[in-house]
């Protein structure tokens, strides 16, 4: 394995046996054991199994939880694994971490690898804090002198000082995983792996985690394994990024690209088709949305823009019946955790057109300057409510009508403004 390289999956599979450990008898146990573990050859139980799609109902009980997975990570890097749930990321984690080995291919690794894979991982329960503490240490192989000069550091960080000489069984699911994540992050292993457990932890301790993670790969060079479902918090930590689709890898790059990939293949809106939206069924109400468009500056629907080009959305209502007092306020929305980045009104100009709109077909063209959201993914989301300023009822709401992309000229030098805006600012000598 080269120098710089931190991990090395080379052709690694897992499979596993629905409902059973063993091959149900104790021969072929034995022989299992002795052909594997003693004389280095293949499985000699191993059948083709199925892929993992835990959706559907397979025909056998074999499944392969990973199959042929292969890459490098170089040292330093901090890899964000994302998927659904079942896709295989908590698996190709344990395989690392050594709680379980591969059943076919080899993985190799460069230096200590610290986990933290579930609440409470290697922590014993009747032990209290501070004894689980030396105690991970020593598996880590720390010297007792190393874990007592970093002890303070420790629990300082995770915050539960006062219940440090308290067995571990009568903390909460938080403070096991503040104190999990202090130890496996302050010990220094060279690789640290990191499943969803930040989930379980409340906004303040994710922040200094997140925070912690970053130091350990800028600051110190230590290479990160980070599974999470909070694409803001991937895409905030992690350069480089691997998308798992049942069991195998469907992508491996560039973190933005990988999130941008997964959040357009999850999306369940199957009337999303891009620039142009359609509703394919009318439902019995006053008014309702029936078209949507992204359009460039010529009229022509369009799904990439640059940031230094206008772009514009044009609505379009079938109105049955007009409701009084009604507005309609039109959102853009990232496409990655669905945060809000603007919102606009129908009446944001003093007269609201909408509230105007005839019985029949009326169209709506938004126009959004040059300069103003910044590189990204983005969905659109309309809803129409009557008498807007007096808390009046949602008459139609619809998500991800249409789908664009913003794009930075500095993306071709692999680097472009971050932040949700991309405005010009004038700067002057004061």
């Amino acid at each position: 394995m080269s120098n710089n390289i931190a991990i090395e999956f080379n052709h690694v599979s897992k499979q596993y046996r629905l409902g059973l450990v063993s091959t149900q008898t104790l021969a072929h146990d034995i022989r299992r054991f002795w052909i594997t573990n003693v004389l280095g050859k293949e499985d000699p139980y191993l059948k083709i199994g199925e892929t993992n799609d835990r959706a559907s109902k397979g025909n056998s009980e074999y499944v392969w939880a990973l199959k042929d997975i292969d890459f490098k990570i170089e040292q330093g890097d901090v890899v964000g694994i994302i998927g659904k749930n079942g896709a295989g990321k908590s698996t190709l984690l344990k395989l690392l971490s050594r709680v379980t080995g591969p059943t076919t291919g080899t993985i190799r690794a460069h230096g200590r690898i610290g986990s933290l894979l579930e609440v409470g991982t290697g922590f014993h329960p009747e032990m209290t804090g501070r004894e689980n503490i030396f105690m991970n240490g020593a598996i880590l192989g720390m010297s007792r002198a190393d874990i007592q000069r970093k002890l303070d550091d420790i629990i300082d960080f995770s915050g539960c000082a006062r219940y440090i000489d308290t067995p571990v069984k009568r903390y909460s699911s938080g403070m096991t995983v503040r104190l999990g994540f202090a130890v496996a992050a302050f010990l220094e292993p060279e690789i640290l792996v990191v499943d969803e457990v930040l989930a379980v932890g409340d906004a303040e301790f994710q922040k200094k985690a997140i925070g912690k993670m970053q130091d350990v790969s800028k600051g110190e060079g230590r290479t990160v394994l980070f599974v999470s479902h909070n694409m803001a918090s991937v895409r905030q930590l992690c350069h480089t990024g691997i998308l798992l689709e049942n069991g195998s890898i469907a992508m491996m790059g560039k973190m933005s690209d990988v999130i941008d990939t997964y959040v357009s293949q999850s999306s369940t809106d199957k009337e999303l088709i891009g620039a142009v939206w359609n509703k394919n069924k009318l439902e019995d109400k006053p008014i309702q949305l029936i078209h949507a468009e992204v359009q460039n500056a010529n009229g022509d629907p369009k799904t990439s823009f640059s940031c230094d080009e206008d772009f514009y959305v044009e609505l379009t209502y079938k109105v049955d019946e007009k409701v009084p007092g009604m507005t309609c306020l039109f959102s853009l929305l990232k496409s990655y955790d669905d945060s809000f980045v603007l919102q606009t009104e129908s009446n944001d100009t003093g007269f609201n057109y909408v509230e105007s709109m005839s019985q029949g077909i009326n169209r709506f063209r938004l126009h959004f300057p040059k300069r103003l959201i910044g590189h990204g993914t983005y969905f659109a989301r309309a809803t129409l409510l009557s008498n807007y300023n007096f808390s009046g009822r949602v008459i139609e709401k619809m998500d991800r009508i249409i789908k664009f992309d913003i794009s930075d000229y500095r993306t071709q030098r692999g680097n472009y403004r971050n932040g949700y805006f991309s405005t010009i600012i004038d700067w002057d000598l004061a």
